[in-house]
């Protein structure tokens, strides 16, 4: 098995951070570009967690933490290595880092018609809360 670097993503990470998410995450976000990135790392550098092998990134996911809630987002696999365990030990990166700050709970943004992450985020533990429903405005075109 090929060994698996867990750290948090830097300035220069970025471009392939994004080129790595339109290959392979779902969806897409208005945050979604060089300059939203930019800023989620500046403040929060441990924030964008990256998975790499052999000095390829193979995973990521943001973990959010503001002080109150711990928000996941972003949660991708490189699809030839999807059930290998690297959203498992992306999520535990997460998890230990919202314990690390005082978190209580997580929670995850999940596309409806992702069916496959359905099943990765209640193997990992999580289930949806259908009292719930997400409300969006966008503040910028």
């Amino acid at each position: 098995m090929i060994e698996l670097r867990i750290r948090s993503a830097r300035p220069a990470d970025l471009d392939a951070v994004l080129a790595f998410w339109k290959a392979a995450a779902e969806g897409t976000s208005i945050s979604d570009d060089r300059d939203g990135v930019e800023r989620l790392v500046a403040r929060d550098p441990e924030a964008l967690i990256l998975a790499e092998q052999q000095g390829e990134l193979v995973g990521t996911v943001i973990a959010g933490f503001d002080g109150w809630r711990c928000h996941l987002y972003r949660l991708a696999v490189h699809p030839d290595r999807r059930r290998q365990g690297i959203g498992s030990a992306l999520l535990a990166a997460a998890e230990e880092r919202f314990v690390r700050l005082g978190g209580r709970r997580g929670d995850a943004m999940v596309l409806v018609r992702n069916e496959s992450a359905h099943h990765a985020w209640r193997a990992a533990g999580y289930a949806p809360e259908e009292q719930w429903r997400r409300w969006v405005k966008p503040l910028s075109d």
